[in-house]
């Protein structure tokens, strides 16, 4: 198994070189290569995530999608793991991936726990570990067969929004889901630059419009309205 490591970035100076140092130190030979996919960062994110070790790509064009499917394409890796750039994976991620492949599973995610004590917070943690939909999402970082990803596309670059909830949801009707007994450390920086219920309140309108088949420019300008996030 060889593994290539994707992760999409816009102006995260200060996160990047956490994430890439983490990557790098915790890997072995099965890493095939480690991607920072760049929309035009102003921050000096890309020259940060290359002296800590990452390969950096200027992304054709901008949007999340766009940039996971572009970094795909240039990876060599037998299975893809994108990962968010405020986000930190167990230490133990690729033979984690490699045990949940060995079982069967050509995709899945961790469960995840945010960086800080607020008590509502590990409430919301505590239920990325039971198989509901409404608790997965890209922070938890995703593991796919490349075979598996090609078959169904990669992720819709017409999405702005709810890429990763959209190819989970699409890839779960052919093909078995792993939630990994680990957790994903994640940034609590949107709770933080907002407040909890706000986010809260902010995930549940937009979910529900996304069930109720409201256009993406419509959920984007809706969670952005809501939101004072990057």
């Amino acid at each position: 198994m060889t593994v290539s490591i994707i992760i999409p970035v816009l102006n995260e100076a200060e996160e990047i070189v956490k994430v890439v140092t983490h990557l790098c130190e915790n890997a072995d030979q099965r890493l095939a290569d480690l991607l920072v996919v760049d929309a035009g960062s102003t921050d000096g994110t890309a020259a940060i995530a290359a002296a800590a070790g990452a390969t950096v790509l200027a992304a054709p064009e901008k949007g999340r999608s766009r940039q996971m499917n572009y970094g795909a394409g240039q990876s060599r890796g037998e299975v893809l793991y994108f990962v968010h750039a405020d986000t930190l994976p167990p230490a133990t991620y690729l033979d984690d991936i490699a045990a949940a492949r060995s079982e069967g599973y050509p995709i899945g995610s961790y469960q995840s726990v945010y960086d800080t004590d607020h008590r509502l917070l590990k409430i919301n943690a505590y239920f990325t570990r039971f198989d509901f939909m409404w608790c997965r999402g890209g922070d938890q970082s995703i593991y796919v067969d490349r075979s598996v990803f090609e078959a169904f596309g990669g992720y819709r670059e017409d999405y702005q929004i709810m890429e990763e909830y959209d190819f989970m949801q699409r890839v779960r009707e052919k093909h078995p889901f792993k939630i990994m007994p680990k957790a994903t450390l994640i940034s609590a920086r949107k709770y933080e630059e907002n407040n909890y219920m706000r986010v809260q309140l902010a995930n549940l309108i937009v979910f529900n419009m996304y069930r109720m088949g409201f256009s993406q420019e419509r959920l984007a300008n809706t969670y952005c309205r809501l939101l004072k996030y990057r």
